[in-house]
């Protein structure tokens, strides 16, 4: 199981040093108040990545319970919420929503771009009366980047309430939580950080906070509310026990991501996915998107004589290598290049780009050209 390679847009790979550190001994997270300290330190490294001086905590479970539990924290019964829909999870955020017994409000977009933000504003110029707005910032099935620096302002002046899902983006694409005015951030462990699976980080502004603490009913249930967390620094007091050798790796990954100096990491993804994305369409391929392309995913249309499943299945049988295709409607339509965090390095997206030239041609794509020397041409640009 651990021999086969494996090419994803999370979870992505682990460098050697994450998970070495999870490996060491380790203390009680339950009473040694070091543990706080160390919890309350890689939560400001988080905070430096994603630019917020807002609380940031981190969470026990993947990055699914950020969004449920941003949801439970702020919904009471018949609360409106805006969802933004321009994708599968962008759309995804009204079950959570309803849920919790709000009435979730699409705003669709068209699926193969981003958020129009001229649209968004003719919407909102009509109706505004929302608790809060529901936000993907990339996509993942696609891998469509929605602009958070347009999007969340304009709600912002609205006085809704923004709740983004960065999971797919974070640490792999800019964002700046408090200038764009983001009262919920929510990020997984598993993609641009490149730490293992398990880890949910949110930040959560005072006007959210106030939100929370201001409800007229009760939240609904324990793991999935927010604010058991507020004074957990000032308690030194864990809701529940952390699991601290995940919380060690995630730590030390942060380091790997400012030694390497964040606006570097972001350059890093904007240079291996320009050249993706430029290899791809000289090699005779589409690309899903029109608009919108994010630097963490990459999706690409494979022609219907071969399809995407077929594509998968073939790579993973004849060369060990598993790179995935997208969710329905879209599973044999898409396969999906996802160069996010320790992926977005030249050695791993080389092997991953070599097989699916290979995989295509064994199928009878027929093209004179190569893919990895089409990415190396592009990539020295």
């Amino acid at each position: 199981m651990n021999d086969k390679f494996v090419y994803a847009p999370g979870p992505t790979s682990v460098r050697e040093n994450v998970r070495l550190e999870r490996a060491k001994a380790t203390t009680n997270p339950d009473v040694d108040e070091e543990f706080v300290e160390f919890y309350k330190n890689t939560c400001d490294k988080i905070g430096k990545i994603i630019k917020t001086e807002n609380p940031v905590y981190i969470l026990s479970g993947e990055g699914i319970l950020g969004l449920e539990a941003a949801c439970a924290s702020l919904t009471e019964p018949g609360d409106r919420v805006l969802v933004l829909d321009n994708g599968i999870y962008g759309r995804g955020f009204k079950d959570f929503v309803e849920m919790y017994g709000g009435e979730g409000v699409l705003f669709s977009d068209e699926y193969n771009k981003a958020i129009d933000i001229n649209k968004l504003n003719e919407f909102l110029d009509k109706d505004h009366n929302f608790k809060y707005a529901t936000i993907v910032h990339c996509d993942t099935p696609t891998g469509v980047l929605n602009d958070l620096s347009k999007i969340c302002p304009l709600l912002n002046e609205y006085g809704i309430l923004t709740v983004v899902d960065s999971v797919s983006a974070m640490a792999g694409e800019d964002i700046r939580v408090d200038k764009w005015k983001i009262d919920i951030a929510l990020g997984g462990s598993q993609k641009a950080f490149s730490a293992p699976a398990g880890l949910t980080m949110v930040s959560v502004s005072e006007k959210a906070k106030s939100a929370m603490n201001n409800r007229k009913t009760p939240i609904t249930g324990f793991y999935c509310n927010l604010t058991i967390w507020e004074n957990y620094y000032k308690d030194k007091w864990f809701p529940y026990t952390m699991p601290i050798s995940d919380i060690m790796g995630l730590s030390k990954a942060a380091d790997n991501i400012l030694e390497e100096g964040i606006e570097n990491v972001l350059r890093r993804h904007e240079r291996c996915a320009n050249a993706v994305r430029k290899a791809i369409r000289e090699y005779g391929l589409e690309l899903f998107l029109s608009d919108g392309y994010s630097n963490t995913v990459t999706a690409v249309r494979i022609p219907e004589n071969i399809g995407a499943l077929k594509l998968k299945e073939h790579m993973l049988k004849s060369y060990n290598t598993l790179i995935i295709t997208s969710l329905k409607p879209y599973y044999n339509e898409i396969l999906r290049i996802g160069h996010m965090g320790e992926n977005a390095r030249e050695d791993k997206l080389v092997y991953a780009l070599s097989i699916i030239d290979k995989g295509l041609k064994d199928l009878g794509f027929e093209t004179d050209k190569n893919l990895v020397s089409l990415y190396n041409q592009y990539l020295t640009e």
